[in-house]
């Protein structure tokens, strides 16, 4: 008699259906094979499932047992399929009457029958609710994050006793309800603040604009002069993650094996150290992980010191830049992450950081400046929106509270902003930031006025702005607009995105 048992693979931060398939052959010499492309990990199954059983008293069919994992061309890794391969082995009273077909386990077993939390239980127990399978049985500290896929019902079990005692009506588990409190409220707690930045108007009100339109910005200035502190606040003056923004968000982190707990309520702000690898960066790896950009997804990626990362690195960027999404290829498979970030950059205008400076004298060579300057290629710095110097703090602004505003009263405007952008749009859910509007959506939404098409012209020539260029400062005079309540970019919208674009002829022109 052959047993099936469901359980979920995961590809990328999507799911597919495993059937664990097992039967047996009498034989004097038993053994069990596990088939169907798995992984060490699976292999060693055998032993985990045997040692677990033997403690909680669980009799095994016997013989020669082979546990099938379809479909079988698909590659199988990791221990989540402990479970699923001991029920179906299984051969306990207490299982006879279960009907196994409109439910999927996951859960690593340890030796003494207890369930081990697993990677990627959120994306695993969405994929089961699609399917049309109303349980699903994970590890109990997994239970939290799995209830965030409502429709299905999610039993955190802690070990084998308990899980029997429920099929058989023993002693039923409490499914785990979805606490939705925190997304239905407006409110964010930050650790950081706005107000801690002394002076800096000028780049304070850049990070405004980027936040209002999820832009992508550059900060540029000596050392000390605050470029990791307005940068890492941004987080602060973003709107609060909606629901379905921290289920991606969360599916991410929890098969990236990141997430405790429940639900990610803040917009997540990844900080990578400049000697981070290509893979590290963008995901990849042997078995494809989420790198960086995808764990900042609905939030900000922050490279400080950015012509200190390496060239591959950098480029590596600018195809996500565009897609907002990441696709890993290996020889196995391929995977595709979403990447839909804000990348902040900041950096030193030349290698001893001091050029431009109005008291300290640049020691750097002009072959030395072009050349540090020059690791930003054009084709990057092409799909980085703003820019925008960040000059020594004044003393006097340095020792006074004058004017500093904090991150809920800048969150205030930018909420403000999107909330007049999104009637554009007609449904929350149609709704996207400026920085991702499509040619069509720009046509529709980026109306000009006379002067300011005039001036627009102008610049293009003048700065000789490329199409992707030219549709970059629309999105940020549109931004702008929003800003300022305005339905129409009028000539000091164009003016504004100008200004915020043209750090490249003061230090890339004589590339």
């Amino acid at each position: 008699m052959i047993t099936v048992v469901n359980s979920v693979a995961l590809s990328g931060i999507d799911g597919i259906i495993v059937s664990v398939e097992a039967g047996a052959t009498s034989s004097p010499h038993p053994r069990l094979d596990i088939i169907g492309l798995p992984d060490a990990a699976v292999k060693e199954a055998s032993g985990r499932v045997g040692a677990a059983a033997r403690s909680c008293g669980i009799e095994l069919k016997k013989g020669v047992l082979t546990v099938n994992l379809a479909p079988a061309d698909f590659r199988k890794e990791g221990s989540v399929y402990d479970l699923p391969i001991l029920l179906s082995l299984a051969e306990d009273s207490r299982l006879k009457l279960c009907d196994f077909s409109k439910r999927c386990f996951i859960g690593e077993l340890s030796l003494r029958g207890e369930l081990r939390p697993v990677s990627g239980c959120l994306p695993m127990a969405v994929t089961a609710r699609d399917r049309g399978f109303r349980e699903i049985y994970v590890p109990a500290a997994n239970a939290e994050e799995s209830s965030a896929a409502e429709g299905i019902n999610v039993f955190g079990v802690t070990d084998l006793h308990q899980l029997l005692d429920h099929l058989s009506g023993v002693k039923p588990i409490i499914p785990t309800a979805f606490d939705r409190a925190p997304f239905e409220s407006a409110s964010l707690e930050y650790p950081l603040d706005f107000r801690d930045v002394k002076g800096q108007q000028t780049a304070k009100y850049a990070a405004e604009i980027a936040a209002a339109g999820s832009h992508n910005m550059l900060l540029i200035g000596p050392p000390g002069s605050g470029k990791s502190m307005i940068a890492s606040r941004l987080p602060s003056i973003l709107p609060p993650l909606t629901l379905r923004e921290a289920i991606e968000c969360s599916k991410i982190y929890s098969v990236a094996g990141l997430l405790t707990g429940g639900l990610i309520t803040t917009r997540p702000f990844r900080s990578p150290h400049h000697s981070v690898s290509d893979s590290a960066l963008v995901g990849g790896g042997s078995n494809p992980r989420p790198g960086e950009i995808s764990l900042a997804d609905n939030g900000v990626l922050f490279l400080d010191e950015f012509t200190e990362f390496g060239k591959s690195a950098r480029e590596a960027l600018r195809q996500p830049l565009e897609t907002r999404s990441v696709t890993v290829s290996r020889v196995n498979r391929t995977v595709t992450y979403p990447a839909s970030f804000m990348m902040v950059c900041a950096m030193n205008p030349c290698r001893c950081g001091y050029f431009g400076h109005p008291t300290r004298e640049c020691t750097c060579s002009p072959s030395s400046r072009h050349e540090y300057i020059s690791r930003i290629s054009g084709p990057l710095l092409d799909r980085i929106d703003i820019q925008t110097e960040v000059p020594p703090v004044d003393y006097r602004d340095l020792h006074t509270d004058a004017g500093a505003e904090s991150s809920a009263v800048i969150r205030g405007r930018v909420m403000a902003a999107r909330e007049f952008a999104a009637k554009r749009f007609g449904s929350a859910d149609e709704f996207v930031p400026n920085a991702l509007l499509s040619p069509s959506q720009i046509k529709a939404h980026c109306v000009l006025t006379p002067a300011a098409e005039a001036l627009l012209e102008k610049a293009y020539s003048i700065m000789s702005l490329s199409a992707r260029g030219h549709d970059r400062l629309l999105k940020v005079a549109r931004t702008i607009a929003d800003l300022n309540g305005s339905e129409w970019i009028d000539k000091q919208h164009i003016a504004q995105a100008i200004q915020l674009r043209s750090l490249d002829r003061k230090y890339w022109s004589q590339r």
